[in-house]
């Protein structure tokens, strides 16, 4: 059952609640969300709730009728998320693991630890128990693998994931290893999966060959029922009457378990497909359909592989295969986790944990709009770190302000939409403040909502507010309804602010749905924009003395040019001539000069700093007002 407790709940009537609980053979978890506090109470005695409903502290008692309860979302509203160092599996983020199917030597699984690390991937897989078909396959190197495993992720800086067979080996994996992976034949294995939950370690459950989505569900149970809070679930394909692929991956179980359940889901598109080449547009399609991430199996030389060579992917097909990802998250509205780079000095952004000295106007970032803003989801999708603490601010200015007086650590801002263009106001303000730098940059896709008050259906609205650019990119959805009022309003976010405020069932407004959440309003119709193609890309800015970032990718600079026939192209060649690739390049009025103008352009940084940084020089003896607006990683 799910207790709900009362809001302003003492700690003596909350601690006597549990008692109860406990003293009747129940299992208790207390979970903490935004909205409310719950304890979620699992076990096998029969009890009326109305003898709990009565206890001092309790607002409501829910009963739970899926049979797996501390897995299933009644308990739990809000998605897991498993931790593991710093790499957080669920959420916003997509999480790769990466490796090959077993460790077959100490040089081999160093080898591809630096390849995935390099390419992208978070976590290190590489079994070192193998459980084979035939007894005559290689089962892999036993304590010795855990060694090379443990070895080549601490060399790299990633957490590292293995395959565990039988209870009896608990003890000794965990002290190599971060996550234990809980393979397709012992999904059921009730023994060993309550003898790891008991040790409370972060754990994956991989999907039985022929195992339901409820008996997956149940197997989790298994896990949380005894001690365990870390659990992800690997969906790894199923044994169907097809036999071209090794198994059938059942891409409709991703949202139908994230429906069903809280826990993150990840995918494994090697062994669903046994066939390398189909291992990339699974995975891609694995993304879309919602995974919260993948596990590849990657090999140095396939060919010479000890186990699974077939299915695992060349170093240049996993590369490739990172950069779609990337290029893909943002159209599920997430981003590719990526760790920091061992041994740099990283930013709070660049996704560490905040330390314990860390201020909270350390931590601060500022943003324009109210609370569920673009520019708020844009930073959440940012910034790795718990302790971020958005601040909102009334216009742009303010926040380059909150940002130059110390008051916030960082300020994201947008720059350019893929429909409307450039924000020019915010091109203007970043000459403005010479002593700010852009450290990074973010691109989310612009999804509208129709928002109304909880109680009002469509058929209700009358008249619509929302930001003049947020209606025009509506139109088509408005031009269905010619009878409601168009509303212009400062703000997207704002203007359900303003509905809620009202709490008229005639007014809606338009909006991105997180903010129907952060109001308590009610989505009438999601996606309601014409144009899918929507994305909008926000740049994080920085006092100059916390704008250092380590292998930057993108550098945007700005310049005038002397009134001279071919100024321009002279600048353009002096990065032709160092093979420096333009991303973007546009021109602004100079204030207070009528019809002179400043060029901003954005450059592709390639590995060796050279080449730009001579490019910069030669530039300040050919344009005018040369300036650095800083050097980032391309989002």
């Amino acid at each position: 059952m799910v207790i709900v407790l009362e809001r302003s709940i003492r700690e003596d009537h909350k601690r006597r609640i549990r008692d109860f609980l406990e003293a009747r053979g129940f299992r208790v978890r207390e979970i903490v969300g935004e909205e409310e506090t719950i304890f979620g109470a699992v076990g096998h005695l029969g009890i009326d709730l109305r003898e709990v409903e009565v206890l001092q502290g309790v607002a409501r008692v829910i009963p739970i009728s899926k049979p797996y309860k501390l897995a299933s979302r009644e308990l739990q509203k809000d998605d897991s998320v498993l931790r593991v160092g710093p790499v957080k599996i669920g959420g916003r983020r997509i999480a790769v693991i990466a490796g090959p199917c077993s460790v077959e030597g100490k040089d081999e699984i160093l080898e591809a630890a630096h390849m995935v690390r390099k390419s992208g991937a978070v976590m290190l897989r590489g079994g070192a128990y193998k459980p084979r078909t035939s007894p005559y396959a290689f089962q892999g190197l036993g304590v010795e693998g855990l060694r090379y495993l443990k070895e080549a992720g601490e060399a790299t800086g990633m957490p590292v994931i293995s395959e565990i067979v039988s209870p009896e080996l608990i003890d000794e994996m965990i002290e190599y290893v971060d996550v234990l992976q809980v393979g397709a034949r012992n999904m059921q294995n009730f023994e060993l999966l309550k003898a790891i939950g008991s040790r409370n370690v972060p754990v994956m459950l991989k999907r039985g060959l022929c195992a339901t989505i409820e008996e997956w569900l149940m197997a989790a149970e298994y896990l949380l029922a005894h001690g365990a809070e870390n659990v992800v679930l690997c969906e790894r394909g199923i044994r169907t009457f097809e036999t071209y692929t090794r198994n059938t991956l059942d891409i409709s179980s991703i949202p139908v378990v994230k429906t069903l359940s809280h826990l993150p889901v990840m995918v494994d598109p090697s062994h669903a497909t046994g066939i390398r080449a189909k291992v990339p547009p699974v995975a891609l399609a694995a993304v879309a359909a919602g995974a919260d991430g993948l596990i590849v199996e990657v090999h140095p030389t396939p060919e010479e592989a000890l186990s699974d060579g077939p299915q695992s992917l060349h170093p240049e097909q996993f590369e490739r295969l990172m950069r779609d990802i990337e290029a893909l998250a943002p159209v599920v509205e997430k981003e590719l986790l990526r760790l920091p780079e061992r041994h740099e000095r990283v930013p709070a952004f660049a996704g560490v944990e905040a330390t314990a000295a860390a201020t909270e106007a350390e931590m601060l970032v500022a943003f324009q709009g109210e609370r569920g803003a673009f520019s708020e989801q844009a930073l959440l999708r940012y910034f790795h770190s718990d302790t971020v603490v958005p601040a909102p601010q009334p216009d742009f200015r303010s926040v380059f302000n909150a940002v130059l007086e110390g008051r916030c650590r960082y300020g994201i801002v947008p720059l350019e939409n893929s429909l409307a263009g450039s924000i020019h106001e915010n091109f203007d303000l970043l000459l403005q403040y010479p002593d700010l730098s852009i450290v990074g940059e973010v691109k989310i896709r612009i999804i509208h909502s129709l928002i109304g008050t909880p109680e009002s259906s469509i058929e209700d609205v009358a008249r619509v507010y929302s930001h003049p650019q947020g209606l025009a990119q509506c139109a088509r959805f408005l031009d269905e309804h010619p009878q409601w009022e168009r509303v212009p309003f400062y703000d997207t976010a704002g203007s359900v602010a303003h509905v809620a405020k009202l709490g008229e069932r005639s007014v809606a407004a338009i909006a991105n749905a997180e903010a129907a959440a952060v109001y308590k309003m009610k989505v009438l119709r999601d996606g309601i924009e014409t144009n899918p193609q929507n994305y909008t890309r926000f740049a994080l800015v920085a006092r100059s003395e916390d704008s250092h970032v380590d292998r930057p990718s993108k550098a945007s600079i700005v310049f005038a040019t002397p009134d001279t026939p071919g100024a321009l192209l002279s600048c353009m060649a002096v990065l032709s001539n160092r093979n420096l690739n333009l991303k973007k390049l546009e021109s602004r009025p100079i204030l207070g000069k009528p019809w002179q103008y400043m060029f901003y352009l954005d450059i592709a940084l390639p590995s060796d700093p050279t080449p730009f940084e001579q490019a910069m020089q030669e530039l300040a003896e050919t344009a005018q007002d040369l300036r650095l607006l800083g050097k980032y990683r391309a989002g």
